[in-house]
């Protein structure tokens, strides 16, 4: 409902999406960290991740594979992140499960390996006799 305090869920009711289906929607991200960063969101409004149901969970992925291959095709980026931010202690913001999908393009920074381990910066770097 328009009323919603959840904004994900005021965006899935005003149809602002790129692809739906029948558990899960997806939709830009209203602050990307790349061109193409999508969200994709279970159309139930679940706080947890890790509460959704197992049909959810399948759709969620099989939506972001396809989404994936269609920005590929539109956009084409050279990698791609997925993401989950599950509670506040890993940084979710908006209570509303869902799964970043994130573009990458090769010099979108000067050195990505790591990952998504910069997100524990004192820990991402690896290997080559650093910790």
């Amino acid at each position: 409902m328009a009323t919603d305090p959840c904004p994900f869920c005021r965006r899935i009711a005003a149809g602002d999406v790129v692809a739906k289906g029948r558990r899960v929607t997806a939709f830009p991200d209203a602050h990307p960290l790349s061109p193409g960063h999508t969200l994709v969101v279970p159309l139930r409004h679940e706080p947890d991740f890790f509460a959704l149901h197992a049909d959810e969970l399948v759709e969620l992925m099989v939506m972001a594979f396809d989404l994936q291959e269609r920005l590929r095709r539109e956009l084409g980026f050279d990698g791609v992140n997925l993401g989950v931010n599950a509670g506040t202690a890993a940084g979710q913001t908006v209570p509303h499960a869902h799964l970043h999908l994130i573009p990458r393009y090769l010099g979108d920074t000067p050195n990505p390996a790591g990952g998504v381990r910069w997100i524990v910066p004192d820990q991402a770097r690896y290997g080559e006799g650093t910790p």
